[in-house]
């Protein structure tokens, strides 16, 4: 079966790994059509295990191979490493200041970016759609440095950055659906509205395969910008929220958990 995903364009390969990964967050979003409720405990466990996944999958599937590709062609591997990194949080940052959006179990009134009369579920929406655009650009970045042939890249390692991201999605869309079902929405339009957040992955996913294919010279920079936009999102975002319910020791126990899933899977598989 890998032989034969190998075949494939990268780019087509970085389109089909994020469709997977919208896929699971929809097939998470779907549990609202069984349950109304979500437990906060349940919550804040989830929103803890995607945080573990990113930040594993920031340094074993980003920025060591940025580091070992960056060596390998002569160059210090800190410094396009560093460079990008640091660029990834700050376009993230730039991004959190101008889009309105409004974080999981924050009331409306401490929505960020500019002032807006959006809906409120509108804004749990681009929330979200925020922080799933580094997770499609780190898978589409990670197809595009297999097709540039480098030890350090491998198309197993760029599978098993999609099975972690993908798994920590399932989680996500409950926690973006439940959410909404809990304030009043119908359970299609919750439905609706956690899998949406999802679809910014494809497209961030192609553009990011694309980009490297291209410009080839830019790959270790565009790993390590992807871990720092996820980074970004993990500390000023994910974390925060997995805290916030006062289940402070289950969300811990779910980042642990999340980090050792993708840290033996990018480790067995990459």
């Amino acid at each position: 079966m890998l032989e034969h995903f190998a075949q494939f364009h990268p780019v087509v390969q970085a389109a089909l790994a994020t469709l997977f990964t919208w896929a699971m967050t929809a097939a998470g979003a779907a549990l609202v059509f069984g349950t109304g409720q979500a437990s906060r405990k349940l919550l804040d466990w989830m929103l803890g295990f995607a945080a573990g996944v990113m930040i594993a999958a920031s340094y074993w599937s980003l920025l060591a191979p940025a580091i070992e590709m960056s060596e390998a062609g002569g160059v210090p591997g800190w410094i396009p490493a560093a460079v990008g990194f640091l660029l990834g949080g700050i376009c993230l940052r730039l991004a959190d200041r101008l889009l309105p959006h409004l974080h999981l179990g924050f009331p409306t009134s401490e929505a960020e970016g500019p002032a807006t009369s959006w809906h409120r579920s509108t804004l749990l929406v681009l929330a979200i759609t925020l922080h799933n655009i580094p997770e499609g650009l780190a898978v589409g970045v990670a197809f595009g440095a297999v097709a540039a042939d480098l030890p350090a890249a491998n198309l197993a390692g760029a599978i098993a950055l999609t099975l972690g991201i993908g798994i920590q999605n399932f989680p996500e869309g409950i926690a973006v659906a439940l959410p909404m079902r809990r304030e009043g929405l119908s359970k299609l339009r919750s439905f609706m509205y956690g899998q949406m957040s999802g679809l910014v992955e494809i497209a961030a996913g192609v553009i990011g395969a694309a980009v490297v294919l291209f410009i080839q010279p830019l790959l270790p920079y565009a790993l390590a910008f992807a871990a720092g936009a996820m980074i970004f999102v993990v500390v000023e975002e994910v974390i925060p929220e997995a805290q916030r319910g006062q289940n402070t020791d289950l969300a811990t126990m779910g980042t642990m958990l999340g980090f050792a899933v993708m840290m033996v899977l990018d480790v067995a598989l990459g």
